[in-house]
C-alpha cells in the first residue's frame, strides 16, 4: 500500500503554494494526478493513463520454539519430553502490475506474480529412557510456480472539496491460478513433498480507502473485509490411528477463515522528488474449518485452526526519477507472533499515456 502514497505526498507539497488543501484545482488540467495504491486502491489516475509496475518482495520468517509434555510435580520439577523446533521460511515474488485509468473515476488492475519459497524444518525429541540420544526431524521442501493472479477495481466515490478527504471503494479478486496446498505431491504417509505458491481457494476482498492531502503531508486509512469462499477438496489422504492402524480420510469441506484488514499511516515528501512512509496495518484471520471424513466407516471429524493476528510496522521511500518513472522501497517489520519477521518490497511504476 505505500508504494504510491508517496507520488502524492510530493504533489501535495508540489501544490501547496498554487490553492488551498482541498480546494478543486480551477482547471482540469491542474488537477492533482495522483496514481493509485498498490492493493488498496487511491485517488485514480486520470482517464487513458497507464501504469505498469514490475516488483520484487522478499519475506523471511523465523520460529523457535521449545514445548513441554508432561506434568508439574514441583515448581522447580517437570516430568516429561521437551520438544524444539526450528523452522525458516524465505518467500520470494516477482509481480506485474498494470493499472489503467478507465474513466477519470474508475480504475481497473491487474497483478501476475510469480513465487519461489523455501522452508527448512528441524525437530529435536529426546528419545524415552536415553539421556543422550535425540530424534531428529530434518525436512527441506521448496515450490515455485506461477502465484495467484488478482484483478481489482477501485472508484473515487467524492471530489474531495472543501478540505474533505478522498473516499475511494475498492473490490479486489483473488484466483486460484497458483498451486494451492491440497495440489501439492505428497508422499505415501500423506506429508508433502513441495511448498504451494497460492491460497488453493477464490476470495473477494471488498474495502475503502480515505486519503487526507495536507501538504507536504498525506494521511491514509484503509478497511476492508476478505471473504474466503469455501470449497470442497474431496482429496484422500492415507495414515496410521494412534494404535499404528491404517486409516483412509478424505479432506470434505474446507472453509478459510475471513479476514479483517486494518491499516493507517502517513506519507511525507521531503523535497519534490523524495518521499517516506510510515505507518501500520493488521490483518485479524479467523478460524479455517476442515472436515475430514473417514472412508471406512463413514464418520467425520471437524477441525478448526487458531485465529491469527498480524500486524506490521510499514517504511518506505520513494524517489521520482522522472514524471513518469518512480522508484519505491518498502519495508515491513513484523511486531505480532503470528507475522513475517521482514518483508522488503522494491516497485518501479511507470506510467504512460494510452489513450
Amino acid at each position: 500500500m505505500v508504494a504510491c502514497l508517496p507520488a502524492l505526498a510530493q504533489e501535495a507539497a508540489q501544490n501547496a503554494q498554487i490553492q488551498p488543501v482541498g480546494q478543486e484545482p480551477e482547471s482540469q488540467e491542474e488537477r492533482p494526478q495522483i496514481q493509485a495504491i498498490a492493493e488498496y486502491g487511491g485517488v485514480l489516475t486520470p482517464k487513458g493513463r497507464l501504469i505498469l509496475e514490475p516488483e520484487f518482495q522478499y519475506s523471511h520468517e523465523s520460529i523457535n520454539r521449545m514445548t513441554f509434555e508432561g506434568v508439574s510435580v514441583l515448581s522447580t520439577l517437570l516430568i516429561g519430553v521437551f520438544t524444539a523446533q526450528d523452522v525458516d521460511r524465505d518467500n520470494y515474488t516477482a509481480s506485474l502490475t498494470g493499472r489503467l485509468g478507465f474513466t477519470d473515476r474508475l480504475e481497473l488492475e491487474m497483478k501476475v506474480p510469480y513465487v519461489y519459497r523455501d522452508e527448512n524444518e528441524r525437530i529435536n525429541v529426546p528419545i524415552e529412557d536415553s539421556e543422550d540420544d535425540v530424534f531428529s526431524i530434518d525436512q527441506d521442501l521448496s515450490g515455485d510456480s506461477l502465484g495467484d493472479i488478482e484483478m481489482a477495481a477501485h472508484y473515487q466515490l467524492n471530489r474531495g472539496q472543501n478540505g474533505m478527504p478522498f473516499f475511494i471503494g475498492n473490490l479486489r479478486y483473488k484466483s486460484t491460478t497458483g498451486t494451492g496446498p491440497f495440489d501439492i505431491d505428497r508422499n505415501s504417509e500423506g506429508n508433502p513433498l513441495e511448498l504451494s505458491t497460492g491460497t488453493g481457494f477464490h476470495s473477494i476482498e471488498p474495502s475503502i480507502t480515505m486519503l487526507l492531502p495536507s501538504a507536504p503531508a498525506v494521511y491514509f486509512a484503509n478497511l476492508g473485509y476478505v471473504f474466503h469462499l469455501e470449497d470442497n477438496v474431496n482429496q484422500n489422504l492415507s495414515g496410521e490411528t494412534n494404535d499404528g492402524s491404517p486409516v483412509n480420510v478424505v479432506v470434505g469441506d474446507v472453509d478459510p477463515g475471513d479476514a479483517v484488514r486494518l491499516s493507517f499511516g502517513m506519507a511525507y515528501a521531503i523535497n519534490p522528488r523524495t518521499s517516506f512512509t510510515l505507518g501500520y496495518k493488521n490483518d485479524f484471520i479467523g478460524k479455517t474449518k476442515t472436515e475430514y471424513i473417514n472412508t471406512d466407516d463413514g464418520s467425520i471429524t471437524r477441525v478448526e485452526s487458531q485465529t491469527l493476528n498480524v500486524g506490521s510496522l510499514l517504511l518506505g521511500w520513494n524517489y521520482s526519477l522522472n514524471q513518469d518513472v518512480s522508484v519505491n522501497l518498502g519495508l515491513e517489520l513484523g511486531i505480532t507472533e503470528d507475522a513475517p519477521d521482514t518483508t522488503l518490497t522494491l516497485r518501479m511504476p511507470i506510467g504512460m499515456n494510452v489513450f
